[in-house]
């Protein structure tokens, strides 16, 4: 199974990703995880271009919306391994929340694999701004606003579910773990 962690900045993706895997391997799951971008080449690029203060130029969003979709097809094999839980920090769908144009952005994506199930953590924008340093263009609430929106529209697209990411690390865990359990056979009334 290939469950994509999505959300605005600062939304705990990667701190619920480890509590979940650590809960999914703890029930007999085998699971790996991947975050985007990678720590390949291409994935070292993306993080450097995001850092120059005109990463937000049109002509700029475009070539890392090219090397976002190039640093998604290194990882398609590891996505297709049917016997482990797949647990990924972000997909293709955050180039659609992100960046423009959304048909673009499509349809360079095309060849990237959906995901089976698409938990986005839903954070008020002003706590993602409070919890992100400032330092980056992109983590301004106006910004931030149009993304959340993008997300709760890119959704419906998908089997998903939307968890209140507001609350507490661990409030949040269990109610990822309560999201997750019926499409792995567990029961979600045994969850703690």
């Amino acid at each position: 199974m290939y469950i994509v962690f999505e959300g605005i900045d600062g939304a705990g993706k990667s701190t619920q990703i480890q509590l979940l895997k650590k809960w999914l391997e703890d029930n007999g799951f085998s699971v790996e995880t991947v975050v985007e971008p990678t720590d390949s080449e291409i994935g070292k690029l993306i993080r450097k271009i995001l850092q120059r203060p005109d990463a937000a130029n049109d002509r700029i969003q475009k070539t890392l919306g090219l090397l976002f979709a190039a640093d998604r097809m290194l990882i398609m094999d590891k996505l297709s391994d049917e016997n482990k839980i797949i647990l990924s920090d972000r997909s293709y769908i955050s180039s659609l929340a992100y960046q423009t144009p959304a048909n673009w952005i499509a349809d360079i994506n095309k060849y990237a694999k959906t995901p089976d199930l698409l938990l986005l953590l839903d954070l008020d924008v002003n706590i993602s701004v409070n919890r992100c340093s400032g330092e980056d263009e992109f983590e301004n609430e106006g910004f931030l606003t149009n993304v959340k929106d993008n997300y709760l529209k890119l959704v419906e697209n998908y089997r998903h579910e939307i968890i209140n990411a507001n609350n507490g690390v661990n409030k949040v865990s269990s109610d990822i773990k309560k999201a997750v359990a019926p499409y792995l056979g567990i029961c979600p009334d045994c969850i703690l």
